[in-house]
């Protein structure tokens, strides 16, 4: 069996979840913030994401953190060029944690226009899917996100989203289409009601033997995306928390069949620079097995 072909089996029929490892430079302040790293522990940016680095080693290499409950991992561009323990973070995650391996591969968010922000161009994508095979890296992520019940604008995210991902399958990568619904959109029910219209829709025109996967907000509607997780083109439906405390993302997603997490700053609560590698430890081993039970649904 191929190394896709067993990558692609374990995301497929494996129990566990995503860990979403793959804050970009936007949102690496906050992360570092909320792990005990404050802003005056780097001069530059080259220095941020040495020690954004060192804490995505230390989760990855922890005990605790391995392919038992670990379905995949979403890795930053400069994450999966660097190494950890002599080999890149990719290969690392594979080879050594049984771990599937993901690249984020948008360039971040337009301005919002029609209640939504689109993604904005992604120059070089070709390029990096390229260097992404390389690595081993089994298919990437991209998100968008939804701010209004706005069906044009809810259509447009869907749209560029799938446009973008055919080009993604065409290098031989599984995409995650993420569209994001914002927590605080005021009408997110019936925002996430246009939103799997239009996934459908996308899903139905996809080529025969393709596969995406979709990383969603966990919905309003418990069970709302059963028709995604059932079709034939979608290989994973998987949860972000989005906002949520670990508690009450756990609690949604235990209430949805057949979905699991993709979780970020849910995975990472509680662990903090500061701990003893006992505590560090202990804590990301009780995170991941509540992440994981509640993906057992």
């Amino acid at each position: 069996m191929s190394k896709f072909d067993a990558q692609l089996e374990k995301i497929r029929s494996a129990p566990g979840f995503i860990a979403a490892l793959d804050q970009s430079g936007g949102s690496t302040p906050k992360a570092l913030g909320l792990y005990g790293v404050t802003e005056d522990a780097w001069d530059d940016e080259a220095g941020m994401f040495d020690l954004v680095h060192a804490m995505r080693t230390r989760i990855i290499t922890s005990p605790a953190f391995s392919g038992d409950r670990i379905l995949g991992a979403i890795l930053f561009e400069m994450t999966m060029d660097r190494e950890i323990e002599g080999q890149g973070t990719a290969e690392y995650l594979w080879d050594v944690k049984n771990v599937v391996p993901f690249l984020k591969v948008d360039k971040g968010l337009a301005d919002e226009q029609n209640g939504v922000q689109i993604m904005k161009p992604i120059p070089g994508l070709d390029g990096l899917l390229a260097r992404a095979r390389n690595h081993g890296v089994f298919g990437t992520k991209m998100r968008s996100v939804i701010k209004q019940a706005d069906a044009a604008g809810i259509e447009e995210v869907v749209r560029q989203q799938f446009q973008i991902g055919r080009q993604i399958l065409a290098a031989d990568l599984v995409p995650i289409i993420e569209p994001e619904v914002d927590i605080h959109c005021p009408d997110k029910a019936a925002a996430e009601d246009i939103l799997k219209a239009r996934i459908l829709a996308e899903l139905d025109a996809l080529p025969d033997g393709k596969q995406v996967m979709l990383k969603l907000t966990l919905p309003e509607q418990d069970n709302l995306y059963a028709d995604c997780i059932a079709h034939d083109r979608c290989l994973k439906v998987v949860a972000l928390s989005g906002g949520y405390s670990r508690e009450e993302a756990n609690a949604r997603l235990a209430r949805q069949a057949g979905m699991v997490a993709s979780f970020s700053r849910a995975l990472s609560e509680g662990l903090s620079a500061q701990q003893s590698d006992d505590e560090f430890n202990s804590t990301l081993d009780a995170s991941i097995q509540s992440i994981f039970d509640a993906s057992r649904t």
